[in-house]
């Protein structure tokens, strides 16, 4: 053994290149197996089927704490799609000015029979009605719109229309999508509508002044629209109307559409209607829009439209225009360093985007992030890009769950959402981004119970590791956010150490939605989990819910049993 190091030792002096070279392809198969090690692991949980040392899962008393990799922690946050651009945007670029340019000509019956063979695959959630005229001046479709010179496409413009719960979604000049209850021009061509979509040229778009129309057949209900304005319901009359409501004209020939419109040209985001009287206004405490009354004590036919209720001088009909209350929309950092680290810790898909998003408005604070997502920080979140413990931020994402992660913090908000909830929306954003959707072929393939199996322990031992760990915890259930978001909202920003502000809370109710609700257009038409899964996931829920109660809080939520 000697006499061959010896010579080896003797061919590398005489030929130093070969050996530096030997050396360098050491160095860098070691760094490549290093890296690999760091960052395609799934995560070990105890109890689940891939860790062998693991308990039984369900049946446990105490999960323990999840051992998670580095590059878990990375994977769990930050979208799989690698860049994602910021908010669609009214293009400023010089593309509008090509409308006067003519198309080329040839092609145009291949497109229109792609055309035709995509909107049968929409069919499932929308319907292809035609092509219509439209008018710069006078819309078709005069509801909400948006344009996106690089990327748009059919579905794109059909889940937004449908999100935002209108009836029709219209596409035009292959960028630009337009939203509306109602169609008010007359049919064109189908030959006239000749352009390609800019983000799929297997479809078409409309053309020059004209719309490609889709009814959509699954437009959420839960947001009643007339036109452009959301319905917030039957209110009973303030009792000091004309401060509660300080702008207001009578109409004779009073409609919904009238009332909305004066109150849009007003600059108020409240438009309610009393009989012949259209008041304008803000929510405020005088007028909180909290206690809905029967929609009967309001179905006083209108004046100038037969189909529609214009309310009482006693109850009034409210609807949310398109003006955006300002009240709640000015954000910064913080003025000095915070002496305390509050965490707003979550299982991924419990919806700490969204809560973020609340907190922003309510406090006009900026949050900070345990991670950097790029996707975030251009959707608006600019404490993204800070360091964790900048400082400069109200509270601090996070979805860990280790003792040492969880101790670094001094206090902290913890969302809790139903787990067959969250597991499906974190599954979506794994693999269709923060608002996409996971493809069918990842629903039936081998992704979707790999994923169950190693997150669905994760959601409990998260929740049971910040109940043990956690110096001051504040438990918020998801749910309860959605159904009583003032309230709830209210205590999240008591925990922070910020005066609540009730007219700023009301303001944030008309503008909690956001950029980053994903839409139920696409829900999936079967139940993803097996009898297995549920079993699994329904010891996990009993386990979290004696963690709670033994802490004397309330458990989980009535609608996370039965599954």
């Amino acid at each position: 053994m000697a006499k061959l190091l010896v010579k080896l030792q003797r061919y590398f002096r005489r030929k130093p290149v070969r050996f530096f070279t030997l050396l360098a392809l050491y160095l860098a198969a070691g760094s490549l197996v290093f890296l690999h090690s760091g960052f395609s692991g799934e995560p070990t949980v105890p109890g689940s089927p891939r860790s062998p040392a693991g308990g039984e899962g369900p049946g446990l008393p105490y999960l323990g704490v999840m051992q998670l990799s580095r590059g878990f922690k990375a994977a769990a946050t930050v979208p799989d799609g690698g860049r994602r651009h910021g908010p669609w945007f009214k293009s400023t670029s010089k593309e509008p000015a090509e409308r006067g340019k003519p198309r080329e000509s040839s092609g145009t019956r291949s497109r229109a029979l792609r055309g035709r063979s995509g909107r049968e695959k929409e069919e499932d959630r929308a319907r292809y009605i035609g092509c219509y005229v439209d008018n710069t001046r006078h819309r078709t479709l005069r509801g909400m719109s948006f344009f996106d010179y690089k990327k748009m496409t059919v579905f794109r413009c059909q889940d937004n229309c449908a999100e935002r719960g209108y009836l029709y979604a219209g596409l035009e000049f292959g960028a630009e999508c337009y939203c509306g209850h109602k169609i008010q021009a007359s049919n064109a061509s189908e030959s006239e509508c000749n352009m390609e979509c800019k983000g799929e040229r297997s479809n078409t778009c409309g053309g020059i002044n004209r719309l490609s129309i889709y009814r959509l057949e699954l437009a959420q209900e839960s947001a009643r629209r007339y036109g452009s304005a959301i319905f917030r319901g039957c209110f009973r009359r303030p009792d000091n109307v004309s401060i509660a409501l300080p702008a207001s004209q009578l109409m004779l020939n009073m409609s919904v559409d009238k009332c909305v419109d004066f109150c849009t040209e007003k600059e108020y985001p409240l438009s309610a209607l009393a009989g012949t009287s259209c008041r304008c206004g803000f929510p405020t405490t005088l007028f909180p829009l909290h206690e809905r009354e029967d929609e009967q004590l309001c179905a006083q036919k209108c004046a100038g439209e037969e189909f529609e209720s214009c309310g009482t001088a006693d109850y009034l009909l409210v609807y949310q225009t398109q003006v955006q209350d300002n009240r709640c929309m000015d954000r910064r950092f913080l003025p000095s360093r915070a002496k305390q680290l509050v965490a707003l810790a979550s299982f991924p898909g419990a919806g700490n985007t969204w809560a973020r998003h609340l907190i922003e408005l309510a406090t006009g604070f900026y949050t900070g992030s345990y991670y950097f997502d790029g996707s975030l920080y251009n959707k608006g979140f600019k404490g993204e890009r800070d360091h964790w413990r900048s400082g400069r931020t109200i509270c601090i994402k996070t979805h860990e769950s280790g003792q040492k992660e969880i101790e670094s913090f001094d206090s902290a908000i913890l969302l809790i959402r139903n787990p067959y909830k969250a597991l499906m929306a974190e599954f979506n954003r794994k693999y269709g981004g923060h608002i996409g959707f996971a493809a069918h072929a990842h629903w039936k393939g081998k992704e979707w119970p790999e994923f169950v199996a190693n997150y669905a322990p994760w959601w409990a031992t998260h929740t049971l590791d910040w109940l043990r760990y956690g110096k001051k915890v504040l438990v918020v259930h998801f749910e309860d956010l959605k159904r009583d978001l003032f309230v709830q909202l209210q205590r999240m920003v008591g925990l922070l150490g910020i005066a609540a502000c009730e007219d700023r809370l009301l303001c944030v109710e008309g503008q909690k939605d956001g950029n980053f609700k994903r839409s139920g257009l696409r829900k999936l038409e079967y139940d993803p989990y097996t009898p297995e899964m549920r079993k699994m996931i329904s010891g996990y829920i009993r386990t979290v819910d004696a963690a709670l109660k033994l802490r004397n809080l309330s458990g989980v939520p009535d609608d996370y049993y039965p599954r």
